[in-house]
């Protein structure tokens, strides 16, 4: 079964399970990264926030041997915890003063974007560039946002200035950093006992770990990260959600990270997921990141 009748299988078994005043439809986009997804969006009536559910990693479980049937429950169980049921009307996003404080930014690649920041009020940083977002709902499954473009800013009749001002005082109040050692990351998600080994790599997110590679940008973190190493230190962008922090005494090189970075982008990350293709470099002394 090629990928296009799975989807269209995958959609006509969960519309035979979906309750009444449910739609079911495929769903195309191009995401972070030109990356081209296709998903199956599900609308309840009454509301306007519609999740997508994606099917690339259910398409790898049917090669692996899950049936269609299988999978169409499972797709069933995830939206049930996902949905949203809170409607934002138009009338609601036209009112700057109701957004206002909900506006976060993420990070993306300045280059692989090329084509969004046409369209996008953006700050360049580094080779990376920060996007807006009005972020409508959040849970621990993740967020529900919608892109801030250069129309809405002529909507609300604000300029880009203001909209960044409003991220960065938003973003970290909204979704607050999360600074953990790598063995302890492992050991919640694998629910596995610790290791004892000695503890040499750190992972940066925010807290729902959604977009968190963003908490490089807030204020103090990165000066913090380098008081408590008591050194300086590099920085992988191992995806747009998460950073993993290296201390330079611990590091295998520059050019060796980068190799590193660079495999995992093509080994284990999706095209949408790719923030960058190398490590930074934090410098306590400059105080700042460096290419």
């Amino acid at each position: 079964m090629t990928y296009y009748q799975f989807i269209h299988e995958v959609e006509m078994k969960v519309k035979e399970r979906m309750e009444d005043g449910v739609s079911v439809f495929i769903h195309s986009t191009v995401k972070n990264n030109a990356a081209m997804r296709y998903g199956l969006t599900i609308a309840r009536k009454g509301t306007n926030i519609f999740p997508t559910i994606y099917l690339e990693e259910y398409y790898r479980q049917f090669k692996g041997g899950s049936s269609v049937e299988s999978i169409a429950s499972d797709i069933l169980r995830t939206y049930s915890t996902v949905h949203f049921q809170k409607p934002f009307s138009g009338e609601f996003i036209q009112d700057y003063q109701n957004i206002k404080g909900k506006i976060i930014y993420h990070l993306v690649n300045r280059k692989s974007n090329e084509d969004l920041l046409k369209e996008v009020p953006y700050e360049e940083y580094l080779d990376l560039a920060l996007v807006y977002y009005v972020l409508l709902e959040v849970s621990a499954y993740g967020m529900a946002s919608m892109m801030i473009q250069n129309d809405h800013l002529k909507m609300w009749n604000v300029p880009g200035e203001e909209i960044a001002r409003r991220a960065r005082a938003n973003t970290k109040r909204l979704l607050p950093y999360e600074f953990r050692t790598m063995y302890a990351l492992l050991e919640e998600l694998m629910d596995i006992e610790g290791t004892g080994r000695e503890d040499v790599m750190y992972v940066l997110s925010n807290q729902i770990r959604s977009h968190g590679a963003a908490a490089i940008l807030y204020e103090g973190r990165l000066a913090g990260i380098g008081e408590y190493l008591k050194e300086n230190y590099y920085v992988l962008p191992s995806s747009v959600h998460e950073v993993i922090i290296v201390p330079e005494s611990a590091s295998p090189g520059r050019r060796v990270l980068d190799r590193l970075v660079r495999e995992v982008n093509d080994t284990q990350v999706d095209q949408e997921d790719v923030l960058s293709d190398h490590a930074y470099y934090y410098d306590r002394r400059k105080g700042c990141l460096l290419l």
